[in-house]
This record gives C-alpha cells, sequence and structure tokens, in this order.
C-alpha cells in the first residue's frame, strides 16, 4: 500500500508497509524538519520532475561498514601518491551540482533535481548533510554528498571527472571516523566490488535506535 502524506504533519506510516519495491509514501515536500524525520525513520525521497516526491523504505538496504572497505593494491598506491587533495564541507553546492550533471549509463536525466539541491542544500547550511571533495590541481574533479544521522552516513551520490577520483573521496569518508555505517540505499555493482553488502531493515534500523 503507498501512502498520502498530510502536507500538515510530518509523521510518517510505518516502514515496513512500504512495497515490495521499497515505494513507501507520496506527497509532502522537502523541508529540512521532514527530511530528517523521514532520515532518522530510515525512510529517503527519490523522485524526479514528472512525478510528486516518492519516499522510499527498502525491505534490505545496501550498506557499507567502513572496516569493511576493500582497497586494490593499485587504489593504495593512488591513496599513497598525494595526487589529491582531499576537503570535507569545503564545496557542498558545487559537489551536489556535479552529482547531478554526471552522465549515468542507463538513466535518462537526473533524480537530483533543483528542489533537491536547493533542499540538501538547506540541511548542509544547518549541519545535516556532509560532503567530501577531491581536488586535482586545485580543480573540483571528484566527490560525494549525504545526509548524517549520528555515526550513519546516508550517502546520496558521487561523482568523478578523473579516474579513481570518487574512490578516493569514498576511502577518504570510511576513514574519517566519524561514521560507524555508510548507507548506500540501493546496490550497485561497483559498491559491491568495494565492500558494501545487503543487511535486512531489521539491521539497518538497529544501527539507526542504537545512535545516541
Amino acid at each position: 500500500m503507498i501512502f498520502q502524506l498530510d502536507p500538515h504533519t510530518l509523521s510518517f506510516p510505518d516502514p515496513t508497509l512500504a512495497e515490495p519495491d521499497g515505494l513507501l509514501a507520496v506527497g509532502g515536500d522537502l523541508r529540512p524538519e521532514r527530511l530528517m524525520v523521514a532520515y532518522r525513520h530510515g525512510i529517503f525521497p527519490w523522485y524526479n520532475d514528472d512525478t510528486p516526491v516518492l519516499w522510499y523504505s527498502p525491505h534490505e538496504r545496501f550498506v557499507l561498514f567502513p572496516e569493511a572497505l576493500k582497497i586494490s593494491k593499485s587504489m593504495r598506491q593512488v591513496l599513497r601518491s598525494g595526487r589529491f587533495e582531499v576537503t570535507h564541507d569545503r564545496a557542498f553546492a558545487a559537489v551536489i551540482n556535479a552529482c547531478a550533471a554526471q552522465p549515468r549509463p542507463g538513466q535518462d536525466g537526473t533524480w537530483i533535481t533543483a528542489n533537491m539541491q536547493q533542499a540538501y542544500t538547506r540541511l548542509h547550511v544547518l549541519g545535516h548533510a556532509h560532503s567530501v571533495e577531491v581536488w586535482l590541481a586545485g580543480k573540483l574533479v571528484g566527490g560525494l554528498y549525504g545526509v548524517a544521522v549520528g555515526t550513519v552516513f546516508c550517502g546520496e551520490s558521487m561523482f568523478s571527472n578523473e579516474a579513481n577520483a570518487s574512490k578516493v573521496a569514498l576511502a577518504a569518508l570510511c576513514r574519517s571516523g566519524r561514521y560507524g555505517l555508510i548507507d548506500c540505499q540501493v546496490y550497485t555493482d561497483h559498491l559491491a566490488s568495494l565492500g558494501a553488502r545487503m543487511i535486512s531493515r531489521n539491521e539497518y534500523m538497529a544501527e539507526l535506535i542504537s545512535l545516541p
């Protein structure tokens, strides 16, 4: 069953009632308060300009435990080389814009709409959303962004305009010591090769519930 959100309240239906594909609810808005209620209950928005806001809570979650990150020998050499400069929260707006512009095989357009960019930039200003930037010779060539819920980092998207740049960003996130779990939301072969795996909703929610 797909629920229609009440525009006057911030509450969500029980995430266990989501459809098999994870779709739980429709409607509402992207105000910071609603977004943070959603993330604290394992729910996130995912839609495009042709639909109303759609809210998902997958029955299985694709996650990466930082200590499980797989770094190849060649990637270790890249990290040691110092070729890239890595920063945190220096250029959030530029990162989310680059993620929106990143070509993705099999996708026509982007789900990172202008409204989404504005909403997550507001979350960043409020201290909830964060970015990792990767620079080469002073130029932004890779990065990622997401929402922090305690020690869980809910990754939204990443981009790379230079070989290995997004991997450098992910390695920096894992090595920051700030997070015990990185929520990758949905499966990709690329992240699976780096150590991400599926866990049940119950396992994921236990991580959120255990937060201080």
